[in-house]
C-alpha cells in the first residue's frame, strides 16, 4: 500500500523528537517524485542558531557502505577475491593462521572475528561494552590525536578474538573495515580515501560529502554534542575532531540529500553491478555494537518496514553526531535523518542504557518517514 508524503506529519514528528530533548535534527524524504526536507531545533545550543536540512554532517559507520561499495568494484574488475584469505594480502597485518582463515567477505559482514581496537586506543573506554566502567575522558584526550590505521589494526588483531573466523553471529567491529581500507590501498596503489572518492563518491555525483584529511568540517554544519551516557553533563561540543581514529570505517561527512542520492543509485545498481548488490543483500546475524543481534550483508543491513516491505541501508554514529539512511528494496521510498547528540540515555543501576523519550520519538519518526 503507497502512502505518499505528508510534510505535516513528518514536521510535526521532527518537532517531536526536537521536544524529547534533541537539540537539532534534519532529515529528507523521498517517495518516487516527491521530496521533502525538514529541520527542527537549534545547531547550536549557545547561540540558537537553527538546524538546517542542507547541512553537512558527520555520519558515522553509514561510511562502512561506501568502503564495501569500492571493495566490490574491485571484486568486479578481478582484484580482490572476496572468498580469497586477507592474508593473501596483507600477510604483515593478520599473519598466520588467522589471516589465512579470515576472508574478505568475513570482514565485510563482521564474521572475522577479529576484536574492536576502540578500547585499546582509548584508555578510558577499555572496559566497553560495560559502560559504566568507561568514561569520556579520551575523547577530550584524542579530539587532535593523528592515529596511523595500521597502530589501530595492530591493536584489534593483537586483541582477544571475539569469534572464531567466520563462526556466526559475528561481532561488529571496526577493526575489519581498516583492514578493507588497507586492503584498497595495497590493490589500487592509492590510498582508500582517493579510490573511494574518485570511484564511490564522484561516481555518484556527490557533491556535498567528503572524507575529510583535516579535523573541520567545511561548509553549513551544526556543532555536535556528545553526553556518554550522562557522564557529560551538559553535554560537550566536539564538532572538531581528527576522524583518523575510524578512517575509512566511519569518518564520512556528508549530507541527507547526497546519502539518499547514493542509496538510491546504489539500489538501482549504479554504483556497483546488480550481482555485487546481490551480495551485499546477503546478510548473517552480527552482534551490534549496543549488543543487539541485527542481520547484517555487505555494508548494508535489513529493516522492517510495517506493510511497507524491507528498507535497505545503515545508521552511524561518531562522538555527538548520528545518522540513519534506508530505502525501501524497490527503491521508491528513502529516508536520512540526521541528529546532533549522541549516546543521551542515563545507566541505570545494573549499568544499561535507561529509556528516553528521544528513543520513542525517534522511532515514531522513523515510522511516518518509512511509511506515511
Amino acid at each position: 500500500m503507497r502512502n505518499p508524503l505528508d510534510p505535516a506529519k513528518l514536521n510535526a514528528a521532527m518537532e517531536a523528537v526536537h521536544r524529547a530533548g534533541m537539540p537539532g535534527l534534519f532529515a529528507e524524504v523521498r517517495d518516487g517524485d516527491q521530496v521533502w526536507r525538514g529541520a527542527a531545533g537549534v545547531a547550536d545550543v549557545v547561540t540558537g542558531r537553527p538546524v538546517t536540512a542542507d547541512m553537512r554532517h558527520r555520519v558515522g559507520s553509514i561510511t562502512k557502505t561506501f568502503t564495501t561499495a569500492a571493495v566490490l568494484q574491485q571484486a568486479e574488475s578481478g582484484q580482490i577475491g572476496l572468498d580469497e584469505p586477507i592474508g593473501r594480502y596483507l600477510p604483515r597485518l593478520v599473519p598466520g593462521e588467522r589471516g589465512d582463515a579470515i576472508t574478505v567477505r568475513m570482514l565485510i559482514n563482521h564474521t572475522s572475528g577479529l576484536a574492536e581496537y576502540l578500547p585499546y586506543a582509548y584508555p578510558s573506554l577499555k572496559a566497553f561494552p560495560a559502560l559504566a566502567d568507561t568514561g569520556p575522558e579520551s575523547l577530550d584526550e584524542n579530539r587532535l590525536t593523528r592515529f596511523h590505521p595500521t597502530e589501530l589494526i595492530e591493536m584489534g588483531v593483537t586483541a582477544p578474538a571475539v569469534g572464531a573466523p567466520g563462526g556466526t553471529p559475528g561481532v561488529y567491529s571496526n577493526t575489519n573495515y581498516l583492514l578493507l581500507g588497507a586492503l584498497l590501498e595495497h590493490v589500487t596503489g592509492t590510498t582508500a580515501e582517493r579510490y573511494i572518492t574518485r570511484n564511490v563518491i564522484e561516481r555518484a555525483g556527490l557533491r556535498d560529502t567528503e572524507l575529510p584529511a583535516e579535523p573541520y568540517v567545511e561548509g553549513p554544519h551544526s556543532q555536535i554534542y556528545e553526553a556518554w551516557f550522562g557522564m557529560i553533563d551538559p553535554p560537550r561540543d566536539y564538532s572538531v575532531f581528527d576522524m583518523s581514529w575510524v578512517g575509512p570505517a566511519g569518518s564520512l561527512i556528508s549530507t541527507v540529500a547526497d546519502l539518499n542520492r547514493f542509496f538510491g543509485m546504489l539500489l538501482a545498481g549504479e554504483i556497483v553491478s546488480p550481482s555485487s548488490l546481490e551480495q551485499m543483500q546477503r546478510t548473517v546475524p552480527v552482534v551490534s555494537q549496543e549488543g543487539k543481534t541485527i542481520d547484517y550483508g555487505l555494508g548494508l543491513h535489513p529493516m522492517e518496514g510495517p506493510g511497507q516491505g524491507t528498507f535497505w541501508g545503515h545508521g552511524g554514529t561518531v562522538w555527538g553526531a548520528g545518522t540513519l539512511a534506508m530505502i525501501r528494496a524497490d527503491g521508491k521510498r528513502q529516508m536520512s535523518v540526521a541528529v546532533n547528540l549522541q549516546r543521551w540515555n542515563r545507566l541505570d543501576s545494573s549499568g544499561r542504557p535507561q529509556p528516553h523519550p528521544i528513543d520513542d520519538a525517534l522511532a515514531a519518526l522513523h515510522r511516518v518517514a518509512m511509511c506515511g
